[in-house]
């Protein structure tokens, strides 16, 4: 499997699926499953049991699911949805937007 074009802090819009249109952060990266935590997308309800050592209340917890790395695309620099090329720059492999030709920085972790 090839790697991920993706990476952790890029900005994505969903494509597919129930949240189609919105836009988030990614969060996490779980390559080998192909799979992206994006930041207010796929929201699920969960059920938590009450632990006092930890202070945890319990209930029911909305948090997000991981969503399948082709139901998102990349966002470039001016907002536009992209897809991912690489180039090689003083050495260097950088990923490169098809929309719009230029590099997609990496982002600060």
């Amino acid at each position: 499997m090839a790697g991920m074009k993706i990476k952790r802090n890029d900005r994505v819009e969903v494509i597919a699926g129930k949240d189609k249109g919105k836009q988030g952060r990614v969060l996490r990266v779980i390559a080998d499953k192909n799979r992206l935590l994006v930041e207010g997308v796929m929201i699920v309800k969960k059920h938590v049991k009450p632990n006092p050592q930890q202070n945890i209340k319990g209930g029911i917890a909305e948090q997000e699911a991981t969503i399948h790395a082709s139901n998102v695309m990349l966002l470039d620099a001016d907002g536009k949805k992209t897809r991912v090329g690489y180039a090689v720059e003083g050495g260097k492999k950088v990923r490169v937007s098809k929309a719009s030709g230029t590099n997609i920085p990496e982002k600060k972790r």
